[in-house]
């Protein structure tokens, strides 16, 4: 019997379980375009309505997986890992990550994306180093980790082309938060990489997709279980996104930021995103063989991001994706911006609380992201952050700097801080930087079932 998308949006919306054929024939129509996009919006609100089980979990994670080309690692001798951040506002331990896993002696074939909603891109971050390339071929990328052991590239057009399709939608159709079409997502591009090992950083607290910890918890167990089942090394680890990660949130300056932590240097604001990548990076190197614990792989991580050859690594992967490193190495000297503005405390006290969202729209109202899928952002817009949480306070003090190409973009943004940043009485505790970690030997606890809703 011939399937149709109507019956198969209507079997969702009514809360039944969709046969594995109903869940294929959906992706294919996604994948090759033979569905509208407004039977996919329908089906992609159903499930974020109604959830999905496991099984049928499962079904679409696979079939989304092999929708294109999948990558075969045969060859390279060396075990491939990676690390996946389900979104933050001054996320940027890709950079670090990566390239600490490939001088500890893994390879990281890394697939990311573009900002989605109010949390920054990878690949826009890194596009804003002049000439650095994305997209690559399969061959290309393959050439690349041969050389360096690590490449940080966007989706082919033949790699997994239903999540490509169903991502841009769910940042139109305000279904982005749902934890089965995250996982989903995610786990297919990671899975369609060919990866024997796999981190993935789920944010929680106001800056995340998904605020709640408990639902967190969920997602983190979610993507855990799929992992395993698919046959890859998976963990979990929730992290704190209270506040922005570091000091700088936008494209160029994250990359700026990076680069100094890269070449050793320690700056106050910039040590809680030092000491997460280094926790991802141990798991990736315990995870790839190179370390028999999380902690010892730690140690590896730290002794890589002291010699040099995690910057090394990352400087050649740079040339070998067309990057100038010229610019890398000018650092502040190539960030000029036709706009600043300070934002200052409005009086003193402490700093309390970051609205870590609004700060978030804030960045993407500067122009670092963008409102509409295959909008241009610009690479040096951005914020720099003078606080972190509990640090005590003084009246017209600079909470904030903010740049912009366009000085009419400074307005609105301005306005987001002063709603985001409190400023209090007394001092508060920050939020732990690493929550929990969920792996395959504790992920039963946080699914607690099958179907959420």
């Amino acid at each position: 019997m011939s399937l149709h998308a109507f019956d198969v949006i209507r079997e969702k919306r009514d809360g039944n379980e969709l046969t594995d054929e109903e869940i294929r024939y959906i992706v294919q129509g996604a994948a090759r375009e033979t569905i509208p996009e407004e039977q996919l919006s329908a089906w992609l609100m159903a499930v974020f309505l109604r959830g999905l089980s496991l099984r049928e979990l499962d079904t679409l994670t696979t079939a989304m997986r092999y929708s294109g080309e999948v990558l075969d690692h045969a060859g390279l001798g060396r075990r491939t890992v990676d690390k996946h951040s389900t979104g933050g506002v001054g996320d940027k331990t890709s950079f670090l990550a990566a390239p600490l896993a490939a001088a500890a002696g893994l390879a990281d074939p890394m697939i990311s994306g573009r900002a989605l909603g109010h949390t920054g891109g990878t690949l826009d971050k890194l596009e804003s180093i002049p000439g650095y390339r994305t997209q690559l071929s399969l061959a290309e990328m393959r050439q690349v980790l041969e050389q360096c052991g690590a490449s940080i590239v966007g989706q082919t057009k033949n790699l997994v082309p239903a999540d490509r399709k169903l991502y841009s939608l769910r940042d139109r159709t305000a279904t982005v938060e749902s934890p089965y079409l995250i996982c989903a997502s995610i786990m297919s591009k990671k899975l369609a990489a060919g990866l024997n090992a796999l981190v993935i950083d789920v944010k929680t607290g106001s800056g995340a997709f998904l605020r709640n910890e408990d639902d967190a918890n969920f997602l983190a167990a979610l993507m855990a279980a799929t992992g395993e089942r698919a046959g890859t090394k998976t963990v979990a680890i929730l992290t704190d996104m209270s506040q922005p990660l570091g000091r700088f949130a936008g494209n160029w300056v994250e990359i700026q930021e990076s680069m100094a932590l890269l070449r050793g240097e320690r700056h106050p604001l910039s040590e809680d995103v030092r000491e997460i990548s280094l926790v991802l990076a141990g798991w990736m190197i315990h995870l790839g063989g190179k370390a028999a614990s999380a902690d010892e792989g730690r140690a590896v991580a730290e002794a890589k991001l002291k010699d040099g050859s995690a910057l090394r690594i990352f400087r050649e992967m740079v040339v070998a994706q067309g990057g100038d490193v010229q610019a890398l190495d000018a650092g502040e000297a190539f960030h000029q911006p036709r706009f600043r503005r300070v934002f200052h405390a409005p009086k003193s006290g402490y700093f309390t609380a970051a609205d870590c969202t609004k700060v978030g729209w804030a960045v993407q109202r500067l122009g670092a992201g963008r409102e509409r899928a295959g909008e241009p952002v610009e690479a040096h817009a951005g914020l720099e952050m003078h606080a972190k949480l509990g640090m005590k306070i003084e009246a017209g003090q600079p909470l904030a700097t903010m740049f912009a190409e366009d000085e009419a973009r400074l307005i609105e943004p301005e306005e987001l801080l002063r709603e985001a940043l409190a400023i209090g009485d007394a001092p508060v505790q920050p939020p732990p930087l690493v929550r929990r970690i969920i792996s395959e030997e504790n992920k039963n606890i946080f699914l607690k079932s099958a179907q959420r809703t």
